[in-house]
């Protein structure tokens, strides 16, 4: 009873979220909507008892995504008057819906006709020791990899904009 008063309450602030972030006028309160929604997200992910994806939501897209949208929103400083003057008539917004209408129609029939079924797995999958258990003896090359790949991305970014305060 207590995980669907949560999981309602987290649906609500995802569809809350997701219908700010898109009507938002302002770039950063759409922003601070897309927070509202990974979080709600990662709400989900801990009602799943997921707590990997849990931790990764938050540190990854709440921690670096939004975090770094933000910086850059409120760095570039948009002006109204750099925006586009025109606005989105209604009568497209409903000529679109109609023309995409039989998209969607085939993919829910297509969706509804596949026989899916579920398969049990067992308490361990997905938790952080059997994450890391596998990543750390059966994927340490790739994982050393893409450590390495990230660090000389991040000097690359650092010596870049080094070179353009000196210009």
């Amino acid at each position: 009873m207590l995980e669907s008063i949560i999981f309602s309450i987290l649906a609500l602030f995802l569809v809350i979220g997701a219908i700010s972030m898109i009507s938002f006028k302002q770039s950063v309160y759409s922003a601070i909507s897309f927070l509202l929604v990974m979080i709600a997200m990662a709400g989900m992910f801990a009602l799943l008892h997921q707590s990997f994806l849990f931790l990764a939501q938050i540190l990854v897209s709440v921690g670096a995504v939004v975090t770094l949208s933000l910086m850059i929103i409120t760095s570039i400083n948009i002006k109204r008057d750099n925006l586009p003057k025109h606005r989105v008539s209604p009568k497209s917004i409903f000529l679109s819906s109609i023309l995409i209408l039989p998209i969607i129609l085939v993919i829910f029939k297509a969706i509804s006709s596949l026989d899916i079924k579920f398969v049990e797995v067992d308490s361990s999958f997905g938790t952080i020791q059997s994450i890391s258990t596998t990543l750390f003896s059966n994927w340490v090359l790739p994982f050393e990899i893409v450590s390495i790949l990230l660090l000389s991305a991040l000097i690359g970014s650092i010596i870049i904009s080094k070179r353009r305060l000196n210009l």
